[in-house]
């Protein structure tokens, strides 16, 4: 089968053959062995289907040359895509347009809120799943698994910044204040609404902000083009969805939309006003305080910029320093005065966990005593083997001993390097597991905790202290929106909408473009973007859907933006 499609793409790519960059030769190659060996981790948790036989290889070889042949069509076709030139009307007579016209922003959001409201009746109050659920716990001074994972400040605290402490007050406040105005829910209700109206004014100004720049796209008129945006943030279900959920996602996603927009701007103008400047500095404040791997985002975005606006690096290594120092008083400072614990430092380490619990899987036999003892003093060394899943890496993570010295930490390296050089495969092998959803577009794992839409969490309700509930007369409703969910993911083309991989290699194209196209200026706006692609490679699990959040919806401003991108003339600044 993969021969005859190899075939039939063969002759229709020399129907759209034209040359391409050496680049994107390079690309479809990556893209096809990804695709060629995710499918192998997904079947059977290991590249086996690739290199465990030679008719295997050797089948393996014909679908890279298809996927590649497959990949390099599909580029030749987006390219004559962008060359042509379509021509819309639009009755700009029409009331509602000259309304828009008028007030983008404001319509733009009344519109989304408005389509957005039927969520907002089925999931009254509010979409608590694991997290948010214990943040509120932790608000309220109520023991949780998190501070068992770290050594607490005072027996009197159980609160710690595992889950960003900022996110947690604003949960834990709004259900103060639904207490002084009746009820719980009320206080969750006065969340939602909250982060839905910040959801829709970042995806209102992204409307805004390009409508502003009357760019044409593909000659189609600026309000053709946002008029399709506004569509896409009204209908399509996972916008308002994560509007109506309390995971700190979908706070840090509207703060990237805007940080995004703010660097776009910055670069647009050839001088930068000093506000611009105050706002890059407090949309960065609040990336570091909604998500604790935010500083990271930041500090790499803003040091690029410095080097590329040569003549303004004193300002913005001036606001960089001033984030840093505010980040380093919180973080270092404020937090341990008030008692509260950092998280627990086997967050950064999911990577070199998975390796060792692979590895103990596959050769425990060759692990010396010395070496179980050095591993046990980390992490539970008897079950270690057992708890190991492949795309996840929190049941091998929750058994790490947070007495262990920095002794035993050295220790543990210097085995895990030992091992390493041993079964380097082996090592390789875990982290494409746990990773390869992020790269591989048919991965079935990606989930959007639609368990919590029908009924509604019971961590909350199992203690006297709260009481949340869904109410029970919109169940079928939350029925129709799961399915709603669940059928988007397994619909050709809809589903590329949502799927994470998709995205990645979506960005990826783009950033190789602008590469060599010398539109060097356009990929430091992309970074905020890499840096969490980055991330995620760092992460705990496998294709979870909200830790791509921010570019899955980012994706039409920085698709909008890129499509105008290639109709400028020339080759643009370096």
């Amino acid at each position: 089968m993969m021969a005859i499609t190899t075939i039939f793409i063969y002759l229709f790519y020399k129907k759209y053959s034209k040359k391409l960059h050496p680049l994107k030769h390079i690309l479809a190659v990556i893209f096809s062995l990804c695709c060629v060996i995710g499918n192998s981790y997904q079947e059977v948790s290991s590249w086996n289907l690739v290199f465990s036989t030679v008719p295997l290889f050797l089948i393996s070889i014909m679908q890279v040359f298809c996927y590649y042949y497959l990949i390099k069509t599909i580029f030749c076709f987006i390219d004559t895509l962008l060359e042509r030139k379509r021509t819309i009307k639009v009755n700009t007579n029409n009331k509602l347009v000259k309304l828009f016209q008028e007030h983008p922003f404001l319509f733009s959001l009344i519109v989304m809120l408005l389509f957005w409201l039927i969520y907002m009746i089925a999931f009254y109050p509010l979409i608590l799943s694991k997290d948010p659920s214990f943040q509120i716990k932790q608000f309220f001074n109520v023991k949780t698994k998190y501070i068992d994972y770290v050594i607490p400040l005072s027996d009197k605290v159980n609160l710690t910044n595992h889950h960003p402490v900022f996110h947690t007050m604003l949960l834990g406040g709004s259900i103060k204040l639904g207490r002084l105005l009746g009820s719980d829910n009320l206080g969750l209700f006065i969340y939602a609404i909250m982060q839905s109206i910040t959801l829709a004014s970042s995806l209102a100004y992204t409307i805004y902000y390009l409508y502003k720049k009357k760019k044409s796209f593909c000659s189609v008129k600026a309000f053709t083009k946002v008029f399709i945006l506004l569509m896409i943030y009204s209908l399509v279900p996972m916008f308002p969805f994560y509007a109506m959920s309390a995971v700190k996602d979908t706070l840090y996603t509207a703060v990237i939309i805007f940080f995004v927009i703010t660097l776009f701007t910055i670069l647009d103008d050839k001088e930068t006003k000093t506000s611009k400047y105050i706002v890059l500095l407090l949309l960065s404040i609040l990336l570091y305080l909604l998500r604790n791997n935010g500083i990271y985002v930041v500090v790499g975005t803003i040091l690029v910029l410095a080097i590329y606006r040569r003549k303004e690096f004193i300002y913005l290594t001036a606001v960089l320093l001033f984030v840093i120092s505010t980040y380093i008083s919180y973080d270092k400072i404020l937090l341990p005065a008030l008692k509260i614990p950092a998280g627990s430092i086997r967050e950064t380490l999911s990577v070199p966990f998975q390796q060792t619990a692979r590895y103990v899987k596959e050769h425990n036999s060759e692990v010396t005593e010395e070496e179980k003892n050095i591993i046990d003093r980390v992490l539970e060394y008897d079950t270690l083997a057992k708890r190991y899943n492949p795309v996840h890496a929190d049941s091998v993570k929750n058994k790490f001993n947070k007495d262990a010295s920095d002794e035993d930490l050295r220790n543990y390296f210097s085995v895990w390097g030992k091992q390493l050089l041993k079964h380097p495969t082996t090592y390789i092998q875990a982290t494409l597991n746990n990773y390869y959803g992020y790269v591989y577009p048919e991965c079935k794992i990606t989930e959007f905790t639609t368990k919590y839409i029908v009924n509604n969490d019971t961590r909350l309700n199992g203690t006297k202290k709260f009481n949340y509930k869904y109410i029970s007369k919109y169940k079928g409703l939350r029925k129709i929106v799961k399915k709603i969910l669940e059928t988007i993911q397994k619909v050709p083309v809809i589903s590329w909408i949502t799927n994470i991989a998709f995205n990645v290699w979506a960005i990826i194209l783009m950033i190789v473009y602008m590469c060599y196209t010398k539109k060097y200026r356009y990929i430091i706006c992309m970074m905020p973007i890499v840096s969490i692609i980055l991330v995620n490679f760092a992460s705990p699990v496998n294709a979870y859907f909200r830790y791509a959040m921010p570019y899955i919806f980012s994706m039409p401003l920085i698709l909008s933006i890129f499509l105008d991108i290639v109709k400028e003339k020339g080759k643009g600044k370096k």
